[in-house]
């Protein structure tokens, strides 16, 4: 066998043969599988380090007026020019920092049959994934990755993330699920703050994205990836940029994000206690600029002697809410720069038609608008 992936049959609820990541086994093999290896123009090495803004939040979140501005200050300038930025003083608990770390390390030390036994489903976003394998086959990440959805809903007596570890892991996994579910409250948290800053960073109201984001669905994802014989040949996860609206990233002290600003390839170090913030398509487009901020492409590079993980919060608006830049840009700005959408929209157009990289947000609204042509 030379593909990369090994052969599973003990599946829930049925017996296939299907193709999945193995990385107990890949890690294994003298050479990294053709499946894995990326053009070289991808995997070009990243020689400086990427002078993300440091962004202090405690005086803002204390209601400090001056500290305030010089966040706001920061984030401008960052999201101007590449949309990336380090927040501290951000009021998460790094205890339960360590302990997502914990309950996410335990689910990727399981056995592989347990894994794919909650493996993502077409057009899903939810569930387990190793390398992408069940939607592609070439250019393939390095990576698994467990994927779960967090939402405020106060009519249930359930936390959803809870939920989701208890309906697919069982009793195994019902402290993870209490772990995660506080993890995303405090993103969730954060994020709305963050909303604030960037509206004031904007000129408009500061609560004006807060109706968008508050009841909408957002995406918690632990991403492992293992050591690799041949880090030169493969990547972690390719060079994109995030469809969704704002990511806030943890990383380990390992590192391995890489962001392409000015023209190169350049690495952003983890920082103690620090979390990194990026902003994504749909602020870029709609939500928030109309075109004024960037979404920063960027990617995961490997390790040959070090297994690497991390924890991605997804902020996302209301499924069904329209996506559209505040008037008062748009009237500043003398001109709309994207048609209006919705976030089911762009995730429709990332799950079943497109793969994520540089270039989503411009082939999405090709796509958007010959899908509305076809409907008149």
């Amino acid at each position: 066998m030379n593909s990369g992936f090994c052969m599973v049959s003990s599946l829930k609820h049925q017996e296939v043969q299907s193709r999945f990541f193995d990385p107990s086994w890949l890690q294994m093999q003298p050479h990294v599988p053709m499946s894995f290896v990326w053009p070289k123009e991808c995997v070009v090495d990243a020689n400086e380090e990427f002078q993300a803004p440091m962004v202090d939040l405690g005086g803002f979140l204390r209601g400090d007026e001056d500290a305030t501005h010089v966040a706001v200050k920061l984030i401008r300038k960052a999201c101007s020019t590449h949309g990336f930025f380090q927040v501290f003083n951000h009021g998460v608990d790094p205890l339960l920092i360590a302990q997502a770390y914990q309950q996410m390390d335990a689910f990727f030390k399981l056995p592989i049959d347990r894994k794919v036994s909650i493996r993502k489903t077409p057009g899903s976003v939810w569930g387990y994934s190793g390398a992408h394998a069940d939607r592609f086959s070439s250019k393939l990440p390095w990576k698994e990755t467990l994927s779960f959805p967090f939402h405020d809903d106060n009519n249930t007596l359930d936390p959803v993330v809870s939920t989701f570890f208890n309906s697919t892991l069982g009793q195994d996994f019902q402290q993870a699920g209490v772990v995660f579910q506080k993890y995303c409250e405090s993103m969730k948290e954060l994020g709305m703050k963050l909303l604030e800053l960037l509206a004031i960073s904007l000129g408009v109201d500061r609560l004006h994205y807060k109706e968008l984001f508050e009841d909408g669905c957002s995406v918690m994802r632990c991403n492992f990836y293992p050591s690799c014989q041949e880090p030169s040949l493969a990547l972690g996860t390719g060079p994109h940029c995030d469809p969704t609206s704002l990511t806030i990233l943890h990383q380990d002290q390992v590192g391995g994000l890489d962001v392409f600003a000015d023209n190169t390839w350049q690495t952003v170090p983890p920082r103690a206690r620090a979390l990194v913030v990026n902003i994504g398509d749909t602020f870029t487009v709609q939500a928030l600029s109309n075109g004024r901020y960037k979404s920063c492409l960027h990617r995961a590079v490997v390790n040959k002697y070090k297994e690497r993980r991390s924890l991605a919060f997804f902020l996302c608006p209301k499924e069904d809410k329209v996506v559209r830049a505040p008037e008062d840009i748009v009237r500043r700005d003398g001109t709309k720069q994207y048609p209006d959408f919705t976030w089911s929209n762009l995730l429709e157009f990332t799950q079943n038609y497109y793969r994520a990289d540089e270039a989503t947000l411009h082939n999405f609204t090709k796509w958007l608008l010959s899908s509305k042509q076809q409907t008149l």
